[in-house]
């Protein structure tokens, strides 16, 4: 007899939802852990010493890296024969994820820019957490077409290429060279392995995590290790091929462990004493703003010019309130907008600020693009509304 409630909890495991509902659980966890009679607790476990590097060390330069490499192989996948395969298919997103980059950041800047040592953030409101964004967009069922889903998902894999790239270029303070002569001659070892058509994977991720540790003492972040490595993993035919295999065993443990215990671990900000003036900082407000601002106007203002001047074509079976809901929950920067707050900042007043800035325009964001989504945007049970041209 088949059990219902292990099938309930099957059948949720496996949703798109799922890994975005366990991250927006891990991140509330923090928050109410933070500011509970654990909070010092919670900051000195975070902050004890594992070896080489504190506990939040390694989750943030070491399990992190898992996580850009299972982001790297997804990105890898979709240039190769997916959805961004071709260049028609690759310009709406970039497009999209282009404005939805730039307007962020050109608001954080007006708002903290003047000051030399914060305009180092002009980047953590640039990206989109696509765990998140699709956990509410699965939330909603039929009322979001399988368009807007591909379309969130695709603007969402240019944005992280372009935080991968900010990332490499921006927070990179000083470079080794030694380190980087190491990883260059174990990227050249793994692409041999693949010219070779090696198909066993033990010796790529043997390579792999040597890249990991030359990269960590090369200058640049140990994660771009993850996407470079990646890009390094043979993709043949079926989904029995090395980056097939490597992507659906790495999933669960990224999407339930690895992602939400980053989550965890970042989240976790105090807000007592917290007034109006500290959220009115430069840092907040310019984070707040460019994801709750600057996503929906960049990308909803350059799909629709986009779609006006005939370069791409409105995704199917979507209304102009539906790209705008869609374009509200790119807003949602969580994982990414983190991550890159904890590049540039290291004093833990700004960290707060990025965190509070991040939570602020995050959850703005998905609150309002579910709330679009789901009262104001036609239901594509009504295909006549749905899909009727509107005037630009």
């Amino acid at each position: 007899m088949i059990n219902p409630s292990a099938s309930a909890i099957t059948a949720f495991l496996r949703s798109e939802a799922a890994g975005g509902i366990v991250l927006m659980l891990a991140a509330a966890t923090a928050m109410i852990i933070a500011n509970s009679p654990l909070g010092d607790g919670y900051v000195q476990l975070l902050h004890a010493q594992v070896g080489p590097l504190s506990l939040l060390h390694w989750i943030n330069d070491g399990l992190m890296a898992v996580f850009f490499l299972l982001v790297g192989l997804e990105v890898k996948r979709e240039l190769v024969n997916g959805h961004l395969a071709k260049w028609s298919d690759r310009t709406l997103p970039c497009i999209a994820a282009a404005a939805g980059m730039a307007v962020p950041a050109i608001l954080y800047l007006l708002s903290a820019g003047a000051v030399p040592t914060l305009a180092r953030g002009w980047a953590i409101p640039t990206a989109t957490d696509i765990a998140f964004a699709l956990g509410v967009l699965a939330l909603l069922g039929n009322r979001a077409p399988a368009s807007l889903k591909l379309m969130l998902t695709t603007v969402a894999i240019v944005d992280d290429i372009g935080a991968v790239l900010i990332i490499a270029l921006v927070y990179t303070p000083a470079l080794h060279g030694t380190a980087l002569l190491v990883a260059a001659i174990i990227v050249a070892a793994m692409v041999g392995l693949n010219r070779l058509r090696v198909r066993a994977l033990w010796p790529y991720l043997l390579l792999a995590a040597g890249l990991w540790a030359a990269t960590l003492q090369s200058g640049v972040h140990a994660t771009v290790a993850g996407v470079v490595a990646a890009f390094c993993i043979p993709m043949g035919e079926g989904d029995r091929s090395p980056l097939h295999r490597l992507e659906h065993g790495l999933h669960p443990w990224v999407a339930f462990a690895i992602v939400p215990l980053f989550g965890f671990a970042n989240a976790g900000v105090s807000v007592g004493g917290l007034g109006l003036a500290d959220l009115l900082t430069p840092v907040p407000v310019g984070i707040a703003s460019g994801l709750f601002i600057g996503k929906q106007l960049g990308i909803f203002a350059s799909v629709r010019l986009a779609v006006a001047f005939g370069f791409v074509e409105r995704p199917t079976g979507a209304g102009w309130m539906q790209v705008y809901g869609v374009a509200l929950l790119c807003g949602i920067g969580f994982t990414m907008s983190l991550f890159i707050g904890g590049l540039a900042f290291h004093d833990p007043v700004l960290e707060r600020g990025v965190k509070i800035g991040v939570l602020g325009g995050s959850l703005l964001s998905a609150l309002c693009g579910f709330a679009v989504l789901r009262w104001l945007a036609p239901s594509v049970n009504h295909p006549a509304r749905a899909d009727r041209p509107r005037p630009i």
